[in-house]
């Protein structure tokens, strides 16, 4: 299964409660952390509601 590298390239302060929530939910809680996860439709559609806060790069493991 593929994998996505996800960066939090901006901060969650002066961001609504459901966007500060995905942001935790994806395991981000400071600038510049990643995290890994598997290329699913759920870990998809959490990007795509935080999109202008991360930045997305497919890893190969």
């Amino acid at each position: 299964m593929p994998k996505l590298k996800i960066t939090q390239v901006r901060s969650v302060i002066r961001r609504p409660q459901p966007q500060k929530r995905t942001m935790a939910a994806l395991g981000l809680r400071r600038m510049h952390q990643s995290v890994v996860h598997g290329d699913t439709p759920q870990i998809r559609g959490m990007i795509k509601r935080v999109h202008h806060l991360v930045r997305v790069e497919e890893v190969e493991e």
